[in-house]
């Protein structure tokens, strides 16, 4: 199941969705390591986070896939929103120093491909920030949050699929080590259970997170791109004849 730009929205205004977010940007913050002069681009669903991270940054910009949708970003002033095909980012080569993919690695249809992508726009020894559901954890399993669609990983997995695209890994972090549970009596308890969780079981993490660098001594490999699907505007009419061609026939 993909993700939907209004369920995202509107699941990180609940409380759990609040919650959530502050535990992925604590993870973040002791990887996340200030560049001058950054250009920041964030995939997917990334907008808590860029908040967070982009006054940081020389500038920054919001890619979200157009399956998931758009929304403005940032509420005041110019938009920094792009609608983008994964595989086929509107950047120049090497124009980006770093990219966050937040809701964007489960839900590509092709993840090799775009991470061989965020490969070309990103600058030598620029980094990608990779957050995605753990298949290990509690919130994969539960489909009443984001993190419960999709395909979620290891962090077997992301470090193969990194090594394949020329990224060399780097950081690692977890996050969620709380129930998924909407509970307030619960998520009182969020605190301790993100303390036990880093000590005791962090394999069960409810999202893995790794930074890793673009890697420039080895060539890619030579491979067709896969079909993809062509989107097109849901209110524009399709196959509807014109006037010239009804009096033609």
């Amino acid at each position: 199941m993909n993700a939907d730009i209004v369920d995202l929205r509107a699941f990180y205004h609940t409380e759990l969705g609040r919650l959530a977010a502050h535990s992925i940007t604590m993870a973040l913050t002791p990887i996340w390591q200030a560049l001058p002069e950054e250009r920041l681009a964030g995939l997917g669903y990334c907008l808590p986070y860029l908040d967070r991270f982009a006054g940081e940054a020389e500038r920054t910009m919001a890619l979200m896939p157009a399956s998931q949708g758009a929304i403005n970003w940032p509420p005041l002033g110019p938009s920094a929103t792009v609608l983008v095909h994964e595989e086929e980012l509107p950047l120049p080569d090497a124009s980006i120093d770093r990219v966050l993919l937040v809701h964007a690695l489960e839900f590509a249809e092709a993840p090799r491909e775009t991470m061989r992508e965020l490969w070309r726009v990103l600058a030598p020894g620029g980094r990608v920030v990779i957050v995605a559901p753990n298949r290990r954890g509690v919130w994969a399993r539960l489909e009443h949050t984001p993190f419960g669609n999709g395909r979620p990983y290891s962090k077997g997995q992301i470090i193969e699929l990194l090594r394949e695209t020329n990224f060399t890994p780097a950081a690692f972090a977890e996050a969620l080590f709380f129930p998924p549970s909407k509970s307030r009596a619960i998520l009182k308890f969020r605190s301790s259970f993100e303390r036990s969780g880093r000590t005791f079981w962090p394999a069960f993490a409810g999202v893995n997170i790794i930074e890793a660098q673009k890697r420039l001594y080895q060539g890619l490999p030579v491979a067709a791109r896969a079909a993809r699907k062509v989107l097109v505007p849901a209110l524009a009419p399709q196959g509807v004849p014109t006037t010239r061609a009804r009096h033609s026939g």
